[in-house]
């Protein structure tokens, strides 16, 4: 990677390396802790397997990591599609036959795709968990096996919170013998050299960097129908929002020293948007000479499997398997593109565009709710996209 220099364009707000021609990702940049409210953040854009935007500004170090939330499930994913690559995990053979435990109450013919496309209907625990329940993740795995579908599985979609993770990880855990912690670390953080970690070592817990809460809400988010909508059902025990997303609520929790340093696979993961770029990066094309899925199986990895008003959330949402795919509100690079990744709750978001062999990584610590789109990502998302495709237009 290029030694870091002041950004295009400089002032005091950013430093890093941008190269010739995306040059509007570090106006975008710049923008964000200007105009949109970023007080500490990195951008990291790789195209055609190279280093082309590595940015930091505000209260972000350039050595700084932060919980990714659930952009960690976007890291599952990319995990769990080398693992079938290499024919050690079929999306198609029922979770059953490699959890048996998971076939209670009639979920015995789900199969381990709908765990990772959020149709399984595992979404809402009736089960009270603790958060000792999930740093101990046990009681929260026996939780998930316990539980009935929310709906009939395969037929509609709601967004897996925490038990994305549970239900995903134990998979993995079963087929290999190995946590989620120690497969990122062997099969994704050591060959690529990233600082991502699900289950933080105490020794780099100096360079993480908390996240801020969100300011009041504008007058437009508290008056939005959607956004009212889901504040009612949040503030409902019994509805699949409430049940799903504050099962146990864990935000006051998350930069403590028990919850860094457990696994807990959907939430917890720790990195920063160099490594995120560069994890997705290798995912479309050649990084340093290691690629880790191939074409044919990148295309399978971000082909849509779900569409439609997602049960939980109460929004439109499309889903591939592990991944989000772009939607008016998670637009990654534009709605009309072929990227896949995975949003982090406050606004991290990486993701890659195999049309373009682009990567994106940003991540954030201060925290925003927003009607529709962050802004932030969404400028520097579309900046990077449009870079990118003109690069492609002039036969660079």
């Amino acid at each position: 990677m290029p030694s870091p220099r002041g950004c295009a364009g400089s002032d005091d707000s950013c430093v890093g390396f941008v190269a010739k021609g995306f040059e509007a990702v570090a106006d975008a940049f710049r923008a964000n802790l200007r105009e949109r409210g970023d007080t500490g953040a990195a951008v990291c854009v790789y195209h055609r397997g190279i280093p082309v935007v590595d940015l930091v500004g505000g209260r972000f170090r350039p050595d700084a990591v932060q919980v990714i939330r659930s952009a960690s499930k976007g890291v599952i994913a990319v995990l769990a599609h080398v693992l079938a690559h290499r024919g050690e995990l079929d999306f198609d053979l029922p979770v059953a036959e490699v959890w048996p435990e998971f076939a209670q109450e009639g979920k015995g013919r789900i199969p381990i795709r709908w765990l990772f496309t959020h149709q399984a209907g595992v979404t809402s625990l009736d089960r009270r968990l603790t958060v000792e329940d999930v740093l101990a993740r046990t009681p929260a795995v026996e939780a998930v096996a316990a539980q009935r579908p929310n709906w009939e599985p395969g037929t509609a979609h709601g967004y897996h919170d925490l038990t994305y993770g549970w239900l995903t990880g134990e998979v993995l855990r079963r087929l290999t013998g190995r946590t989620v912690g120690e497969l990122v670390r062997r099969e994704l953080a050591g060959p690529l050299g990233l600082d991502l970690w699900i289950g933080l070592p105490h020794e780099v817990r100096p360079r993480l960097v908390e996240t801020l809460p969100a300011p009041p809400p504008s007058a437009e988010l508290r008056d939005d129908p959607r956004a009212k909508a889901l504040r009612e059902a949040l503030a409902d025990p019994e509805s699949f929002a409430h049940k799903a997303l504050l099962n146990p609520d864990i935000f006051a929790v998350e930069h403590t020293g028990p919850y860094l340093s457990a696994e807990v696979p959907a939430a917890n993961g720790v990195s920063n948007a160099r490594s995120l770029a560069r994890l997705y990066a290798s995912c479309v094309g050649e990084v340093d000479g290691i690629r880790l899925l191939p074409d044919d199986a990148t295309r399978s990895a971000a082909a849509e499997q779900a569409r439609g008003t997602d049960r939980v959330v109460g929004y439109f949402r499309r889903y591939a398997t592990g991944f989000m795919l772009p939607d008016p509100t998670r637009p990654m690079g534009g709605l009309d593109t072929s990227c896949f990744g995975h949003y982090g709750m406050g606004g991290s978001v990486a993701f890659a565009d195999p049309d373009h062999a682009l990567a994106f990584g940003y991540t954030t610590v201060q925290d925003q709710s927003h009607v529709g789109a962050d802004p932030r990502s969404r400028a520097l998302g579309e900046a990077a996209w449009r870079c990118a495709a003109q690069q492609r237009c002039e036969g660079y």
